[in-house]
């Protein structure tokens, strides 16, 4: 993960029933394949030149998805086209997908997908956001898009926007992690990172907000290891912080995630996901599934493609405590601890809680 994008997140999509035949793209890698698709009805909207689902008028319906992340990492990115390929499953679409696009490259990268005669291009964050200006190009010219939102990302006629508020779900990973904490009579926490950047230092600032909403003299420690994926630097920071007793780890990460919940399971330690539900995961086992995957925001605007209702040029924002999601769950909570989270998470949802305000008081 690298952004909010990695954050701005953010859903993995469960239970699906899957419905016709078609045999997706499933490479093991991060390159663009892709199957043949069965033909798909054009969509009924009000766009005469651009209807959805098959907005070219092909016969059939593609949805490229680039990504800036590894798209097998068990989490965020991957998130993102499990829920595009079990969605295409159900509908008879056909998917093509490729990771680790750097942003610089992203540009290219869209106009190739472009001419692969997808109907929709999703991006899968919004560092790939350089990718826009080709939606206004010839090439892509029978395209429609998808993109989760950063606050700097303008709004483009061919694009839709996805957004939440990190605040949001990071106060409330806090809330529940302070109720853990509390409980166990524990009164440091940790938080392990990738790049140092303003999203990252933002999240560790909520995240520390929300403990201190049930444990106001609360301390964490943040450890920056330079890359979102690098297992042993992520191993290394969790046995750091293990080794300064802090027993509740939220290891903020990408494809290091596991190896570092894994490492916090033999410590002792408490953990958190950074995306996704992995309370029914036992290897590595997580406490709290702070949930906010890209996968799940993009399942709902498939649903609306495939009606033909997906409004270019506008932003879809997402709320704690009024949409499914982004959310928070503790696994195995005890007590009234679920209860006291949910009422926390309403609270935000009905503006009872400012969770900017509480991250500048308590962060």
């Amino acid at each position: 993960m690298t952004t909010r994008s990695m954050p701005r997140r953010r859903r993995a999509a469960a239970g699906l029933a899957v419905a016709g035949a078609l045999v997706l793209s499933g490479c093991a890698d991060n390159a663009a394949t892709a199957s043949k698709a069965t033909p798909a009805a054009n969509g009924g909207g009000s766009d005469s030149a651009l209807k959805e689902p098959d907005v070219n008028g092909d016969g059939k319906v593609v949805v490229g998805v680039l990504s800036p992340g590894d798209i097998n990492d068990r989490g965020y990115y991957q998130s993102f086209v499990d829920s595009a390929e079990a969605f295409a499953k159900e509908k008879g679409w056909t998917i093509i997908k490729r990771g680790s696009v750097p942003p610089s490259d992203a540009l290219t990268a869209a106009r190739a997908m472009c001419q692969q005669n997808v109907d929709l291009v999703a991006l899968g964050a919004s560092e790939l956001k350089t990718a826009i200006p080709a939606s206004e190009e010839p090439v892509c010219g029978k395209t429609v898009w998808y993109l989760p939102s950063s606050s700097d990302t303008d709004v483009h006629p061919r694009v839709l926007l996805s957004a939440d508020d990190p605040n949001q779900s990071l106060l409330a990973a806090g809330y529940a992690a302070g109720l853990k904490m509390k409980a166990a009579g524990y009164t440091k926490a940790g938080f392990i990172t990738g790049n140092k950047a303003d999203f990252s230092v933002n999240a560790a600032k909520a995240f520390l907000a929300g403990i201190r909403e049930v444990i106001p003299k609360a301390t964490m420690t943040s450890t920056y290891t330079g890359d979102f994926n690098d297992s042993a630097k992520a191993k290394e920071a969790t046995q750091a912080q293990i080794s300064q007793g802090i027993k509740v780890i939220y290891p903020y990460l990408g494809g290091a995630t596991d190896a570092a919940a894994q490492m916090a399971n033999e410590g002792g330690a408490l953990t958190l996901t950074p995306g996704t539900d992995r309370c029914d995961s036992t290897s590595p086992k997580y406490d709290i599934s702070v949930i906010f995957s890209p996968g799940d925001y993009f399942r709902s605007a498939l649903e609306e493609f495939a009606k033909d209702n997906l409004k270019m040029g506008t932003t879809r924002v997402w709320k704690l405590g009024v949409d499914p999601y982004p959310t928070v769950k503790i696994c195995r909570p005890e007590g009234d601890e679920a209860q006291r989270l949910d009422r926390f998470m309403k609270k935000i949802g009905t503006d009872k809680i400012d969770p900017a305000a509480e991250v500048e008081r308590l962060g």
